[in-house]
Formats: C-alpha cells, sequence, structure tokens
C-alpha cells in the first residue's frame, strides 16, 4: 500500500469513518502514520493508597468496600465507589456511568488507573480506568499505550487500530536522512522510528524512535531555512537609506530615553537599512521591553527616505492600536508622514480609498492584518516589511507580504524568550537583535502564588483598583464547564463575577470560540475602559497594550506552561501605575509549588523558560508538549535543545559537502525540502 492512498483503503474506514478523520487533517495512508500521539498511558505497578499523589495520573489496587453508589441528577449522574488496602482507603467517582453500579456490585479485587485530586482534606479518583478482575492489568503492565488527539465519533482505540493497520501496509518510500547522518548521530531508521513512536515496547524504545523524528523534523526545517537565506544573500539593497536630521531630532522629543539594548537594536537596523544587501532581522525582546518603538523607527526612516512601510499585526485591535500610537505620535513630534490603516472588517468603499492612497504613495506608512496582502493591494516603493510577533504569521506568509514590493527590508519581532543561540539556529534566515532590558518607566509587577481560599481577597483586592479607575484581567483554562474536568470556565466564571461586583463594574467574556468580530468588539471596549473586568482564555496572550490595566488574576495556574504564563502576565505592567499578577492554584504538590514558585521570583522571560527547562528534564517527554514555537509536530525547542543543536551541526555539514543536495544519496532528502518549500508557498497564497 503506498503512502498516497486514501484512508478508506483500510479495511474497517467507511465514507463516514474517513470524514471524522479529515476532522484530524487526516487524509492518506501517509498522513495517518504521522498523525503522532499527542502522549501516552505508561502502565505501571499499582502503588498503596497512602502513596498516592496529589495532580498525578495513578495506579492503586484494593477491595471494593461497601456498596457502589449512583447519585446526582439525571443531567450528570456521578457513580462513587470506595476501595481500601491495608494502608487506607479511596474514594472514587465516574460521571455518568451509572452502569458500573451492577458491573461491580459483587465486590472483589480491582485496579484503577486515574488523576488524583483533592477535594477538601482528602484525595479522590477521578474517572480512572477499570481493571475488574484485577489480573487483566497484567495485560498492561510496563507498556505505553498510545492516546492520540481526538474528533468526535473517533475513539483513541479506534484510531489505535487503524494506525496498527497502516503500519503494516504501507510501504515507505525510502529514508530520507542519509545513511552518514544516521551512523554519525546513533539515529535509528525511519521505519523503526514511526513504529517506536507509535507502539513502543519500552520507553528506551520511545526515547530513541522519538529522538529520530524530532532530530529530522529540524534537520529538514534547517536545511528548508539555509537554503532559502543561501537565495536571499545574494539579494542587494534596491533601497539604500541616507540619514536624516529628523530621526535624532524625533528621539529628541520623546519623553523617555531609548534603553541601551533599544539602542543597539535601532543601530542594527540602521546599518542594515544603509548597507549593500537586503535586511532580513529579527528583534527578540521579552514581553513589554519596547520592541514597537524599535519597529516605528526602522518604518520613519523608510518614509523619510521617500519610500514605504508596512506593519502587518496578528489582530485587528493591535493593528488599529498601533495605527492610533504611530499617528498620534507623528502628529505630536511634527514627523510629515501618512499613517494607513488596512484590515479586513473595513467596506468596500473604504478599502478601495486606502489602496488608493497607497499605490499613489500618498500613505506612507501602512499598518493592518492579513488584509495587506490580498490581491487588491498595490504598494508605491515598498521598502520594508515588519511583522509582529513572528510565530503567528510563519517563514511563508511574511514572504509573501515581501513579494510585494521589490525585494524589500524585512523586520520581524518576536516575544518568544528563545535563548540566542537557538535563536540564531531557528530563525536560520534572520539576523538576531535581543531587547533585553524593559524601559526605565516600567515598575517591576508584584506577583504571588496564592490557594483558592484568597479568591475572596483577590476580588476585594480587583475592586479596590477598580475605584482606582484602573482595569483587570481574570484568565480561565476552559470555555465552557466541563464533566471531566474540575477547572474553572469562561463562561461561568463571567457570569458570576458581574454578580459578586456588582452592577457598578462591567464584566466582559472572552474566548476563542467567538466571531473574529465579537472578539474584536470585546478587546476594543476593554482598551477604551468600557469593560473593567476582562474574564478570557488564553486567546488574551496576543493581544492589545491597555496600560490602564494592573491586575492579572490566572485561575487553575498549574494548568499552564510557565511560559505561557508569562506571556499572560505580560498584559499588565504596561503604563505607569504598579500591576499585580495573582497565579491561583488548588493543587497541593509539590512540583506545582516549584514551577510557580519560578514565576513568584522572576519577571525575566528568558530565565524562565531555562527554569522550565530544567524542571522538566530530559525524562519529562511522554505528552510530547508544544511550546508554541514554529508549530512543530514533535520537537520543543527546549526540551529538544541539545537534538536541534546535533541537527544544526548535520545541517552545516551537509550543505558544505553538497550545497545543492544534488548528490544520489540526498535525493530524496531534496524532494522532502522541496515538498516543503512548496507546501509553505500553496498554503500562504491560498
Amino acid at each position: 500500500m503506498k503512502e498516497n492512498e486514501r484512508i478508506c483503503s483500510l479495511k474497517g474506514i467507511g465514507e463516514k469513518t474517513e470524514g471524522l478523520f479529515h476532522k484530524l487533517g487526516v487524509y492518506t495512508v501517509g498522513d495517518l502514520v504521522r498523525y503522532f500521539p499527542q502522549g501516552y498511558n505508561v502502565y505501571e505497578q499499582p502503588v498503596l493508597i497512602s502513596e498516592l499523589e496529589e495532580d498525578h495520573v495513578m495506579t492503586v489496587g484494593g477491595a471494593i468496600y461497601g456498596k457502589v453508589q449512583v447519585g446526582g441528577n439525571p443531567k450528570l449522574q456521578v457513580t462513587t465507589l470506595y476501595v481500601k488496602d491495608l494502608t487506607g482507603t479511596l474514594k472514587v467517582i465516574w460521571f455518568r456511568m451509572p452502569f458500573l453500579k451492577n458491573m461491580l456490585a459483587g465486590g472483589g479485587q480491582i485496579i484503577l488507573r486515574g488523576k488524583v485530586v483533592r477535594k477538601g482534606d482528602g484525595l479522590l479518583m477521578e474517572h480512572p480506568e477499570i481493571f475488574y478482575p484485577s489480573t487483566k492489568y497484567q495485560e498492561k503492565l510496563d507498556s505505553l499505550q498510545p492516546v492520540y488527539s481526538l474528533t468526535k465519533g473517533l475513539t483513541n482505540n479506534g484510531i489505535q487500530k487503524a494506525v496498527k493497520q497502516a503500519l503494516l501496509a504501507v510501504e515507505f518510500s525510502g529514508d530520507t536522512l542519509p545513511e552518514n547522518i544516521r551512523r554519525a548521530y546513533g539515529l535509528m531508521g525511519y521505519q523503526e522510528a514511526m513504529r517506536g513512536v507509535h507502539f513502543p515496547q519500552e520507553k528506551e524504545e520511545f526515547y530513541e524512535a522519538r529522538a529520530r523524528l524530532v532530530f529530522e523534523e529540524f534537520f529538514s526545517f534547517i536545511l528548508s531555512l539555509r537554503l532559502s537565506a543561501e537565495q536571499k544573500e545574494r539579494m542587494l539593497n534596491a533601497y539604500c537609506m541616507r540619514a536624516q536630521p529628523m530621526m535624532d531630532q524625533f528621539l529628541q522629543k520623546l519623553p523617555f530615553d531609548l534603553t541601551a539594548a533599544q539602542k543597539n537594536a535601532w543601530c542594527d537596523i540602521k546599518n542594515d537599512m544603509d548597507g549593500i544587501h537586503v535586511m532580513s532581522r529579527l528583534v527578540q525582546g521579552d514581553v513589554g521591553s519596547g520592541k514597537t518603538i524599535v519597529a516605528l523607527l526602522a518604518m520613519m526612516y523608510a518614509g523619510l527616505n521617500g519610500c514605504q512601510a508596512v506593519m502587518m499585526a496578528p489582530t485587528e485591535v493591535l493593528a488599529r492600536q498601533h495605527y492610533q500610537t504611530f499617528e498620534t505620535m507623528f502628529r505630536q513630534y511634527d514627523v510629515p508622514l501618512e499613517v494607513e490603516l488596512l484590515t479586513g472588517s473595513m467596506t468596500a468603499a473604504q478599502k478601495r480609498a486606502a489602496y488608493r492612497r497607497i499605490e499613489s504613495g500618498e500613505a506612507q506608512i501602512i499598518v493592518g492584518t492579513h488584509a495587506l496582502i490580498q490581491k487588491g493591494v498595490t504598494y508605491c516603493r515598498l521598502a520594508l516589511v515588519v511583522t509582529d510577533e513572528q510565530h503567528r504569521f510563519g517563514v511563508r506568509q511574511r514572504e509573501t507580504l515581501a513579494k510585494k514590493g521589490d525585494t524589500p527590508h524585512v523586520l520581524v519581532m518576536s516575544a518568544t524568550p528563545i535563548p540566542r543561540t537557538l535563536a540564531i539556529i531557528l530563525y536560520g534566515d534572520l539576523d538576531v537583535s535581543v531587547i533585553n532590558e524593559l524601559p526605565k518607566n516600567r515598575l517591576p509587577i508584584k506577583n504571588c502564588v496564592v490557594d483558592t481560599g484568597y479568591r475572596a481577597t483577590a476580588y476585594a483586592f480587583m475592586k479596590k483598583q477598580i475605584t482606582k479607575g484602573r482595569q483587570c484581567y481574570v484568565i480561565c483554562p476552559m470555555v465552557e464547564e466541563s464533566d471531566a474536568l474540575e477547572a474553572e470556565n469562561v463562561t461561568d466564571y463571567a457570569r458570576n463575577l458581574q454578580d459578586i461586583l456588582g452592577e457598578s463594574v462591567k464584566v466582559g467574556c472572552l474566548h476563542g470560540k467567538m466571531k473574529q468580530d465579537k472578539k474584536d468588539e470585546v478587546m476594543l471596549a476593554f482598551s477604551q475602559n468600557e469593560i473593567q473586568v476582562l474574564v478570557s482564555t488564553t486567546v488574551i496572550e496576543v493581544g492589545i497594550d491597555v496600560p490602564n490595566a494592573t491586575v492579572m488574576l490566572i485561575e487553575n495556574s498549574e494548568r499552564f506552561g510557565l511560559a505561557q504564563l508569562h506571556q499572560l502576565r505580560g498584559r499588565v505592567g504596561r503604563g505607569k501605575h504598579q500591576s499585580y499578577c495573582i497565579f491561583m492554584t488548588a493543587s497541593k504538590s509539590k512540583e506545582t509549588k516549584e514551577r510557580l514558585d519560578i514565576l513568584n521570583h522572576s519577571n525575566d522571560g528568558f530565565h524562565i523558560a531555562s527554569e522550565d527547562l530544567r524542571l522538566r528534564g530530559p525524562g519529562d517527554v511522554f505528552g510530547i508538549r508544544q511550546s508554541g514555537v514554529m508549530n512543530f509536530k514533535l520537537g520543543d525547542v527546549y526540551q529538544d535543545a541539545a537534538i536541534l543543536q546535533k541537527a544544526n551541526e548535520a545541517a552545516t555539514e551537509i550543505l558544505q559537502k553538497d550545497p545543492y543536495l544534488k548528490e544520489k544519496e540526498n535525493i530524496l532528502l531534496h524532494g522532502v525540502i522541496e515538498t516543503m518549500q512548496n507546501k509553505m508557498n500553496l498554503e500562504t497564497t491560498l
């Protein structure tokens, strides 16, 4: 069976099931074998009840104690069981599984595997997997069972069966990694790795399989960037800039001084734009480090040299905010440049007028969203392209924007705290500038980690801030209530908080399931202080600059990664007022306390990222977490930093020997890189 055959060619997959797989992005047999598990269930020896630890998935054995009870209401029935061993008694609950009452009525020994949580003063196990009789557990002991992302109608067991069948039937086209690279870095073959990552017989096999596939993912990505960079290095600067006295005048008029790091970044950009070759530069800075003013200087420099500059923002509200900021500053400091806004929600007449001003050159600075790369937009001497929040766009999207001009300079802004050594590898087509200090007028955010008993105090503190004219964020991990998870959700939380704070305070609600125009409406209202408290999911992570917001309360903070918590915290502390971040958690585990204490004592994103890596450790790969950077399927740039370095070495080595990947042993690899680049180009044009 060929990799490009439809999945309906597999036994047991009909038209309906094929449609469900399509929802997961799986269309061919090749797609299926590359649909990697999101984690694994590790079946280890059962522990005693006294050895159970909160917030861990664990296995416990014991005797069924007393009768199985079914309570709750018709909409949410709760089945309760007690299990006893020599060290204690454990309460166990299941949701919507009343049939267990009859199944377990005979009593006897049972083994359960599930999440241990704290309710009140005691521990209980929620919705565990059941092995009854207990001897059934022996079949899975010491094994790793893959867990896949699902869609309604597909079960984990169903995907497992389909993947097993595909791995046995598919004829792999060959190994794209040359044999000399595999030998040099001790990597297993492709076919062996695919089987090992889906159905490893032991942990060591999983480690080796995943390392091989992560290496290949990084290796292909780096080669693709390097080959693109080789072409770009030959591009001469068509827009050489001349010194503009107004730049120094503008900097002198600003009510603040640039930090040393901002000055260095601006110097790098100016030298690039004055130089022989086209600029391709990444400005990497922590949240709140002042990247926007550096971007403004670059755009202003292009405009004063008789050229155009564009900035593409990830959201319409942020684009509008940049537009208003730039226009206000130009008017305030007598800069003779016109700023234009272009977004998807503008009317056809507004767009036509904007297109006309852009094409004629009347507008020199253009700010917008994806509307900037639509077919109807024609630029006049486009010399600089700035993209905000690099990982929201991707390499090919910014290239599409760049193609709107005659090889313009490219400036990318990112708040992702990747160590410089890794950033140079990951952004191989870009030079890197780092802004690693905060503006002098910023007060450090005050942090505290508290349990849920502090919630009433937190609300009182928020209300006190609101009476001073300030605003607050509340972050919840879920959009709506879930039977299986006990975590705060945006919908109910916003309603309850409105009741608690009273009619004098306006509470807003924001989440990813809302339509974009509704999200923009809510964020705009919050930016104008029409909403005082915004209850949101992590959709606010890349949001707008609201200097008036001084409190960030993050519920169930143990459910978020450290880097994400730091990004969320960066929504406050952007104005002259003292800001606060409250990390609330119901967890009492030592691991949670240690993780959150890092945030409690540091506002440095680079330090937090390195500490996150230290705490995970090399063994913590179950779950194959995503860091939010670059959208790698398996690789994590923090966790797999060592593999990334090796992949970079291998890429350097192979390009030195075969710069265009034309040698016989690199033909398959060349095809993969070419396909990857074509796919990126296609995705950009859609």
